[in-house]
């Protein structure tokens, strides 16, 4: 059981990171990949900000580090705790996912939470480590979807075309 919660709280996030590449590249149109990637790469700065916000406002030495009569399953650096950087990254790939892939995206949310558990399990965050993570990750990407769609909708076809003539469209014009 200790190599399943060890496995499941140091991999389990590369495996929804490589997931969500493959989803990305599969998505069906030029204009659905700049969206999420937009929304990837704000959601990821959101969820930064959000992070040092919360470690500024609260500090939670790691369980391993409060009492020294607990062990980690792996090892791991002694700083605090709070959040889960791996929960937020789960939670925001999951939120992100959702949207463009309902049932992938709860194959993801469901994993993001194997992943809090198993980093609860494994004795290196609290309780409250991870459910903080994966609320800012969730609010990370939900803020990162609500302001990214009505500014690249604001760029119509110009830059996203949706098969018209325009940049990136593949058609090319008769003028020279």
């Amino acid at each position: 059981m200790n190599t399943l919660i060890t496995w499941t709280a140091q991999y389990l996030l590369w495996v929804m990171a490589a997931a969500f590449a493959v989803g990305w590249v599969l998505l069906p149109s030029r204009r659905a990949k700049i969206e999420s990637a937009v929304q990837s790469v704000v959601g990821l700065a959101l969820a930064l900000v959000l992070m040092y916000v919360a470690k500024s406002l609260h500090h939670d030495p790691r369980p391993f580090v409060r009492d020294v009569g607990v062990r980690p399953l792996f090892g791991h650096g002694r700083d605090d705790g709070f959040p889960s950087d791996h929960s937020v990254a789960a939670s925001l790939i999951a939120a992100l996912m959702i949207v463009r892939n309902r049932i992938l995206g709860l194959v993801m949310a469901a994993a993001a939470v194997a992943i809090a558990w198993a980093r609860v399990a494994a004795h290196v965050h609290h309780l409250q480590d991870v459910v903080a993570g994966l609320l800012l990750g969730t609010i990370a990407a939900a803020i990162a979807i609500v302001v990214t769609r009505p500014v690249l909708a604001g760029f119509g076809n110009r830059f996203l075309p949706l098969g018209g003539v325009g940049v990136g469209s593949g058609r090319r014009s008769s003028r020279v």
